[in-house]
This record gives C-alpha cells, sequence and structure tokens, in this order.
C-alpha cells in the first residue's frame, strides 16, 4: 500500500484525472466540494495586500475564494506537482489577469517559496495522498514558509463517523465513483483511488495530532457531519 504515496503515482494518478476532476470532485463531495473550499479559505480571514501560498493547488479551484478580497499588493502562489493540473491552472491565471498569481510545478517537499514569505497557506484535497512521514514533512514545510503569527487551513473529504452514512459514503465511493471514472475517462481505475485514500485517510484526527507537534495553535473542523474535515492554525514563532 505505500506506493499509493509515492509522488509519482500520485502525480501521474492526477494527470490522468485532469480533464474530469472538477467534475468528479463535485459529484464524489454531493455537490459540497466548492462549499468546502469556500469554507476552508474563510477560516482564514484573508486580510488585502498579504501573500497567500496554496498547495496542492490543482487546477485552482480554491482561488475564487482566495482572491475575493485581494488587492494590487496581494499575492497569490500556486503550487502543484502534477503537469496537467498545473496547464489548466495556467489558463485560469488568464481569467484573473488583474491578480498577482504565479503558478509552480514543484513537489510541496521541494519548493522553492522562500522562508517566511506567505501570510497564508491553504490546501483544498491534498491531505489524503500522504502518509504520516509525509504530513511530518508538510507540516515543517507550513512552518518554514509561514510568517511568525501567519495562518494555515487545510481540508479534504472524510470517512464519516456515523455507522449509517459511513456504510453509504464508502458504498457510493468504491462503487458508484468508479462507474462513474469509466464513463468520464474509460477506465475505474483512477477514481477507484480515491475510495482507497479516502478509507487510508479516515479524517483529520491524525493530521491534528501531527500539527500539534509543530510550533503552531491548531484546532480541528468538521464539515457535514464528518464527510469533510481539516484543521486550521497559527504559527506560534
Amino acid at each position: 500500500m505505500r506506493e499509493i504515496y509515492e509522488p509519482k503515482f500520485v502525480e501521474k494518478l492526477f494527470d490522468n484525472m485532469s480533464s474530469s476532476y472538477a467534475r468528479m470532485n463535485y459529484i464524489t463531495s454531493f455537490g459540497f466540494s466548492n462549499r468546502w473550499r469556500r469554507q476552508c479559505v474563510e477560516e482564514l480571514g484573508i486580510e488585502n495586500g498579504k501573500t497567500v501560498v496554496d498547495l496542492m493547488s490543482g487546477m485552482g479551484e480554491c482561488w475564487k475564494y482566495i482572491l475575493k478580497n485581494k488587492d494590487e499588493k496581494s499575492i497569490l502562489i500556486g503550487l502543484d506537482f502534477s503537469t496537467e493540473m498545473v496547464k489548466r491552472a495556467e489558463k485560469k491565471i488568464l481569467v484573473y489577469k488583474e491578480c498577482n498569481i504565479e503558478m509552480l510545478r514543484e513537489n510541496v517537499f521541494e519548493n522553492s517559496i522562500a522562508d517566511e514569505s506567505a501570510d497564508y497557506v491553504i490546501s483544498g484535497f491534498g491531505l489524503k495522498t500522504f502518509n504520516d512521514d509525509q504530513l511530518e514533512h508538510l507540516a515543517f514545510e507550513i512552518s518554514r514558509i509561514l510568517k511568525p503569527s501567519g495562518k494555515f487551513s487545510l481540508i479534504d473529504v472524510s470517512v464519516p463517523e456515523n455507522y449509517l452514512l459511513h456504510i453509504f459514503y464508502m458504498f457510493y465511493l468504491k462503487n458508484v465513483i468508479p462507474i462513474l471514472g469509466r464513463l468520464f475517462l474509460g477506465s475505474p481505475e483512477p477514481y477507484k483511488m480515491l475510495g482507497i485514500y479516502t478509507q487510508e485517510f479516515g479524517n483529520s484526527k491524525n493530521v491534528f495530532e501531527i500539527f500539534k507537534k509543530s510550533n503552531f495553535e491548531v484546532h480541528y473542523l468538521d464539515y457535514f457531519y464528518g464527510c469533510a474535515s481539516g484543521i486550521k492554525g497559527q504559527k506560534t514563532r
């Protein structure tokens, strides 16, 4: 199972899903994905003239919420290692021509973002593709990137703890979503992986425990009866 967390495996997976990922992400979340992204961004209370780093940014799905209150001094840095996702994000930059956006095709663990350069760090739906060692490295990178007192907010789909909702949701992810993957991509395999990642991930409680070990003040967050979860926090030193 460890190979599913290898960067090359994850990169190829998202390259393959890029053409239909936006639709499928919406479907797998029962239409809540955009709402959860908005809530994740709102947890930060982003101010004008600040620098926001969007890690594992995909096609820039969080950007319309991040840039809602932007001004000419605001900076947004997106980062993703999927070539196809980055290509789609770069097209989205053209929609926000008046905004200061930089898109990096880099691995989050080997990125060129300067130390203590970000006021805010956000990530939507990237946590489940990391194992514990990688999550610890992620905590280190977020701490390195953030300015003192900088804030972060992270979210991902989760397995609900309610028994009936748990059974229904996992059946949906494991059986219905691969069928839709076959319709959109001609193959169920890429989207079957979403169910596997989600089951292995469970929820963000383990992420919370890992980030508590770092120099953060951290809070756990639950969304829609546990169908999504995340953490938010602030760098304390």
